[in-house]
C-alpha cells in the first residue's frame, strides 16, 4: 500500500501568518502515521496525507497543543429507511468513516442526524448515508446567524480608526504648523479601547502562539504596541508641570492599520477563491425526476443512478447523464470554457451544471454526487488550490526562523540605542517600528493566493491544473510531445480505401468487422460502419485477443487471422509486396494502414482517414511562438505520421511506437536537457503522461489518462496546450514577484527601522499592506484571456 493512501482537509482557525502555517504544519507532521501535511495560508486549509486514516479528533488534538482549534459545523440532515436501534448504530458508522467527520448523533425518533465536520460538504454525508443503505436530504433551513465575520471585521476597523484619528491629529495639525497637544488623560481613554478590546485578538493569538512554544505575526503586533502604549502611560504618570510627548498615537494607529490591512486581506482572499464559488453555484439544489410517469421535484442528493430527469428549455442541467429523449444546443462555456452551444441528440452526453438551450430533454442519470463531472473538476481545483509548489519550502524555511530573528533583531535595536545615546524612549520606539514593520504574513500569502488564483482563472477556461506542482513545472517546459489520434487529430477516423488480395473485398471487410465487432476502438468502430453502410453482417469471431500496441488475433469463419500494424505483419512474416504500392500511396496521402493475414498470406488492407482537428496547425504556432519545440510520437505508420506533421508544422515526428517506445522518447528528451510536457488522450498515453515532467490529458480521453496527467483539459482543443504553458508561466511569475515584494518589504523595511529612520506608524502601515498587495498582484491573474478567448473577442 503507497505510503499517503489517506488524505484528509480540513480548515484551522487562529493562524495569522507564515509561521502559524509553519508551526501548525509541524504539528501535524509529528502524529503517528502521518507522512506529510501542508498548509494553504490563503483557505486556513490543512490538507494531511497518512497510510492509514487517522481519527480527526487525533490531529484535533495536535492542533490546540500547538495554540489553534479545528474550525468546525453541525450539519442536520433528514434520514429514511431507518427502523431500530441497529440502523441507527449502522448510519452512525457510515458517517464516521467520511473524512473529516468528528461526530455523528443520529435520532431514530426523529429520523435526523446532526453531524459535526470540519471541511465536509452534506452531499458527502448524504453519499455515505446513502451508500449504507438509507436515504439522506439536507432539510431546508433558513439561517438567522449573526453578521458573517467581514461585516463585524469592518465595524472594527472603524471603530478603531474613529478612536485613533483624535489621536494623530496633532500630528497632522503640527505639518501645518499649528502645535496642540490632548491632555494625557484623554489619550489614555481613546487609546485603551483600541489596545485591549480591538487589539484583543492580538494578545490571544500570540498568548497561544508562546504556550506552544513559538511565536508569530500576532506576538510582534502584541510586543510592539505594548511597548509603545506601556511607554506611553509610565510617561504620562511620572510627568511633570510639562506633558512630554506620548505614544499612544503610535499604538492605536498601528492597531487599526494592522485590522485594516488584515479585513482589506479577507476580503481579497475571498476573491482569489471566486472560482471556486462560481463552480460551486453551478451545483443545482434540485431536479425534476419522471418516476411512475409522474414528475417529482427531489433533493438533488435523492437523485439515484439510470433515474430519468426532466430539463426544460433554459434550465441547467441537474445530473450527468445521457440524453434518453429530445435534442437541444448546450452552454457548457463554465465547465469546459468552450463559449458557442454544443448541439446534444439521443445518446449523447451531458454534464450537470451546462445549461440547456430551447429544447426539452430527458436525461439518464450516470453520475451522482462526488462522481459527477462537475464535483471532479471543483475537486481537483480545490486540491490543487491546497497544494504547495516546491518553491513554497524555501519559504517555509524561512518562515521557521522569521518571528525568532526578528524578535532578536527588536532587542539588539533596544540596546544599541540605549547604548548609543542613553534615551530608552528612542530605544523603545525604534524596537517596537523593527516589531511592527516585519511581515511574516506577506511570506505566507506570496505563494498560495497566486496558485489559487492561476488555477482558478485556468479552470474558467477548461484547463484544470491537478496541483500546485504541475503549475510550477509547466512554466519551463521547453519541448511538447504530442500523440496523434485523438489528440492532433479528431479520433474519429473512416474508412477511406480497402484493398483485398485473394479473396473478395465484401468477404474482406466481413472479416475484419467479425475481429473488432466486440472493440471499442476508433479503427474498429470505422470498419463496423462501414461494413453496416455496405449492409454487411460481421462474421462471428471467437478467441479474440488483443496484441497490445499492435492489432488483434482472432478465430473468424474457421481461419486463425491476425488484424493490424505493418509491424506486426513484418513480425509474422507477411509479405506485404502485393499491395506495397498502394499501402505507400495512401500513407503519403495521411491515411493510416491496417493489414489482414491468415498466418503468413495477405488477405487485404485497409486505409483510414482521421481529419487534423481544426485550429491544430494554429496551435502548434503558438507553442513555436513561446520558443517551445514540438514533438508527435505515435503509433501509426510512418508515412501517415510524416504527412500529418508536414501539414501542422511538426519537424520531429516518430512513428509505429509502441506504449513502451514513447516513454523511453520521453526519458531520452528529459536526458537531453529538455522540460518535457506529454500531450496524449488514451490508455497506451498513460506511462508516457507520467514519465514526462508535466502530463497533459485530453479529457475527450479516458480516465486513466486524466489520473496520470498533472493537467487535464476539459475539452479537446490543442489550442489549450499553449494556454496551459502561457498561464503557468504567468502564475509562476506572480509568485516569484510575491515573493520579491515580500521579501524587500522586510529586507528593507527592518533595517531602517532599527536605525530609526521609520517610526512606528509608517512601519505598521507599511506591514499591514504589504499582504494586501501581495494578494492584490496575485488577482491581477484574474484579467488572463486564453487565446482562444482574444480571437474570440476580435471577431466581435
Amino acid at each position: 500500500m503507497p505510503a499517503s493512501s489517506f488524505t484528509q482537509s480540513f480548515v484551522v482557525e487562529g493562524m495569522s501568518c507564515a509561521t502559524c502555517a509553519t508551526r501548525v504544519e509541524k504539528a501535524l507532521a509529528a502524529v503517528p502515521g502521518v507522512s506529510s501535511a501542508s498548509i494553504n495560508l490563503a483557505t486556513d486549509t490543512a490538507r494531511v496525507a497518512s497510510g492509514l486514516a487517522i481519527p480527526l479528533a487525533t490531529l484535533q488534538a495536535a492542533l490546540e497543543k500547538a495554540g489553534y482549534a479545528l474550525a468546525m459545523q453541525e450539519i442536520d440532515l433528514a434520514v429514511a429507511g431507518m427502523t431500530c436501534a441497529s440502523c441507527v448504530g449502522r448510519v452512525e458508522k457510515a458517517l464516521l468513516k467520511v473524512p473529516g467527520v468528528l461526530a455523528a448523533g443520529v435520532n431514530l425518533a426523529t429520523e435526523s442526524a446532526r453531524v459535526t465536520v470540519s471541511g465536509v460538504e452534506p452531499s458527502a454525508l448524504a453519499a455515505a448515508i446513502d451508500a449504507a443503505g438509507y436515504a439522506a436530504s439536507v432539510p431546508s433551513q433558513v439561517s438567522a446567524s449573526a453578521p458573517p465575520a467581514a461585516s463585524r471585521d469592518g465595524l472594527k476597523v472603524v471603530l478603531a480608526g474613529a478612536l485613533a484619528l483624535p489621536l494623530m491629529l496633532p500630528m497632522l495639525l503640527e505639518w501645518l504648523g499649528m502645535h496642540l497637544m490632548l491632555p494625557g488623560a484623554l489619550q489614555f481613554a481613546l487609546a485603551m479601547p483600541v489596545q485591549f478590546y480591538l487589539g484583543a485578538r492580538f494578545y490571544k493569538a500570540g498568548w497561544k502562539a508562546l504556550k506552544a512554544g513559538s511565536g508569530n505575526m500576532d506576538l510582534l503586533v502584541a510586543l510592539g504596541t505594548s511597548a509603545a502604549y506601556g511607554l506611553s502611560v509610565y510617561q504620562w504618570l511620572t510627568a511633570g508641570a510639562m506633558l512630554p510627548h506620548l505614544y499612544f498615537e503610535a499604538s492605536s494607529v498601528v492597531i487599526t492599520l494592522v485590522l485594516l490591512g488584515k479585513w482589506l486581506e479577507a476580503r481579497a482572499k475571498r476573491q482569489t477563491a471566486a472560482a471556486i464559488r462560481a463552480l460551486q453555484v453551478l451545483r443545482p439544489a434540485s431536479a425534476r425526476v419522471r418516476r411512475d410517469g409522474q414528475e417529482h421535484d427531489v433533493p438533488i442528493a435523492q437523485v439515484r443512478l439510470g433515474d430519468l430527469v426532466v430539463i426544460r428549455p433554459g434550465e441547467r442541467i441537474a445530473v450527468d447523464g445521457v440524453v434518453a429523449e429530445g435534442a437541444s444546443d448546450v452552454n457548457e462555456s463554465l465547465i469546459t470554457g468552450e463559449s458557442l452551444p454544443i448541439a446534444k441528440h439521443m445518446g449523447e452526453q451531458v454534464t450537470g451544471g451546462a445549461i440547456n438551450g430551447d429544447g426539452l430533454l430527458l436525461v439518464k442519470t450516470t453520475a451522482v454526487g462526488l462522481e459527477t463531472t462537475l464535483s471532479r473538476i471543483i475537486r481537483l481545483v480545490e486540491d490543487a488550490q491546497a497544494a504547495k509548489a516546491p518553491i513554497q519550502h524555501l519559504v517555509d524555511k524561512v518562515s521557521a526562523i522569521f518571528v525568532p530573528v526578528v524578535l532578536g533583531l527588536a532587542l539588539l535595536t533596544l540596546l544599541g540605542w540605549w547604548w548609543a545615546n542613553g534615551e530608552l524612549e528612542t530605544a523603545i520606539i525604534n524596537a517596537v517600528a523593527v516589531l511592527v514593520i516585519a511581515c511574516p504574513c506577506a511570506l505566507g500569502l506570496a505563494t498560495p493566493t497566486a496558485i489559487m488564483a492561476g488555477t482558478g482563472v485556468a479552470a474558467r477556461y477548461g484547463i484544470l491544473i491537478k496541483d500546485a506542482e504541475a503549475l510550477e513545472v509547466a512554466h519551463a517546459v521547453t519541448t511538447v510531445v504530442f500523440d496523434k489520434t485523438g489528440t492532433l487529430t479528431v479520433g474519429k477516423p473512416s474508412l477511406a480505401a480497402i484493398h483485398a488480395h485473394g479473396i473478395d473485398e465484401s468477404r474482406l471487410l466481413r472479416l475484419a468487422a467479425g475481429i473488432q465487432s466486440g472493440s471499442e476502438h476508433s479503427l474498429a468502430k470505422a470498419v463496423l460502419e462501414a461494413a453496416g453502410a455496405r449492409q454487411l453482417a460481421p462474421l462471428a469471431a471467437s478467441g479474440v485477443s488483443a496484441l497490445p500496441g499492435r492489432g488483434l488475433a482472432a478465430q473468424v469463419d474457421g481461419l486463425a487471422l491476425k488484424l493490424g500494424s505493418t509491424r506486426l505483419m513484418r513480425e509474422e512474416g507477411v509479405d506485404l509486396a502485393p499491395l506495397q504500392s498502394q499501402a505507400q500511396a495512401l500513407e503519403a496521402a495521411g491515411n493510416t494502414i491496417s493489414w489482414l493475414a491468415q498466418g503468413t498470406q495477405l488477405l487485404g488492407l485497409f486505409a483510414f482517414h482521421d481529419p487534423v482537428k481544426p485550429g491544430a496547425r494554429e496551435a502548434i504556432a503558438e507553442l513555436h511562438a513561446l520558443g517551445i519545440a514540438t514533438v508527435m510520437l505515435t503509433g501509426d505508420n510512418q508515412g501517415s505520421a510524416q504527412a500529418v506533421g508536414k501539414l501542422l508544422g511538426i519537424a520531429t515526428v516518430a512513428a509505429n511506437m509502441l506504449p513502451a517506445d514513447k516513454t523511453a522518447k520521453i526519458m531520452e528528451l528529459k536526458a537531453a536537457g529538455a522540460r518535457v510536457a506529454m500531450v496524449g488522450d488514451g490508455i497506451n498515453d498513460a506511462p508516457a503522461l507520467a514519465a514526462a515532467d508535466v502530463g497533459i490529458a485530453m479529457s475527450t480521453g479516458t480516465d486513466v489518462a486524466m489520473q496520470a496527467a498533472g493537467i487535464t483539459l476539459m475539452r479537446g482543443d490543442p489550442a489549450l496546450v499553449a494556454d496551459a504553458i502561457d498561464i503557468s508561466r504567468r502564475s509562476y511569475g506572480k509568485i516569484r514577484q510575491n515573493l520579491f515584494w515580500a521579501f524587500i518589504y522586510n529586507l528593507i523595511g527592518i533595517p531602517l527601522a532599527a536605525f530609526g529612520l521609520l517610526n512606528p506608524m509608517v512601519a505598521g502601515a507599511a506591514m499591514a499592506f504589504s499582504s494586501v498587495s501581495v494578494i492584490s498582484n496575485a488577482l491581477l491573474l484574474r484579467r488572463w484571456k486564453a487565446r482562444g478567448a482574444h480571437a474570440k473577442d476580435d471577431e466581435k
